[in-house]
């Protein structure tokens, strides 16, 4: 009985959790989409209230409108003259004292992440953490920059070592290249290695050959 049990709870458990997910996720956008008609509401005519209100409570609405939205500013930011106003308001931005700091790093952090041609999470690796003879899977973020690279003159890797079961937070290294070990399996792949804690481990042929180092 109780290995029936054990095996439905293995069913459902992973539905349950993705679907708790989905919902948390929905009713956060759908709280920002009605607060966002809150405020519109006040500026329109009494006799478009209630049509504002029937807008606040169609379920989902909220993502929808964001999809909407994100693919627009997507679009509009691929042409030229949406990339010249993006220009202008990033110099508007930059000369806010309190406001620029916070802009110019988040974009550096977003464009690194997102962009096609950065290097960031592009290659999962073993290192060893957080003392020889230990290993874990790190993520390669790029190359030792600024100050930091003077002062390290062999060839470097900065790497994003992320925590578990929750990668969103970690630790970042650098680390000689010859002190790293390069897997074959993707990021998907270690990610859900990682979040896991072991236990979902990639296909055997994914895996590499471990070899010594000194």
């Amino acid at each position: 009985m109780k290995k029936y049990i054990v095996a439905g709870l293995l069913v459902w458990l992973p539905l349950a959790v993705t679907v708790w997910l989905l919902t948390a996720v929905l009713g956060i956008v759908d709280g920002l989409f009605g607060w966002l008609l809150s405020g519109t509401q006040a500026l329109l005519p009494e006799r478009a209230h209630g049509f504002v209100d029937m807008l606040r409570h169609i379920p989902g609405l909220g993502v929808v409108v964001v999809v909407v939205a994100l693919l627009l500013t997507g679009i509009f930011a691929a042409n030229f003259v949406g990339q010249w106003w993006l220009r202008q308001g990033g110099r508007v931005v930059q000369r806010i004292p309190i406001v620029k700091s916070i802009y110019s790093s988040v974009k550096q952090v977003s464009d690194t992440l997102f962009s096609s041609s950065g290097n960031a999470f592009r290659e999962a690796v073993l290192v060893q953490y957080p003392r020889q003879g230990i290993w874990t899977i790190a993520f390669v973020t790029g190359r030792p920059g600024g100050e930091a690279a003077e002062h390290l003159h062999a060839d470097y890797l900065s790497l994003y070592v992320p925590t578990t079961p929750n990668p969103t937070s970690g630790f970042f290294l650098m680390v000689p290249r010859s002190d790293v070990i390069e897997l074959r399996m993707s990021v998907d792949e270690a990610l859900k290695y990682i979040i896991s804690m072991g236990v979902v481990a990639p296909p055997a042929s994914a895996m590499p050959a471990l070899t010594a180092r000194n």
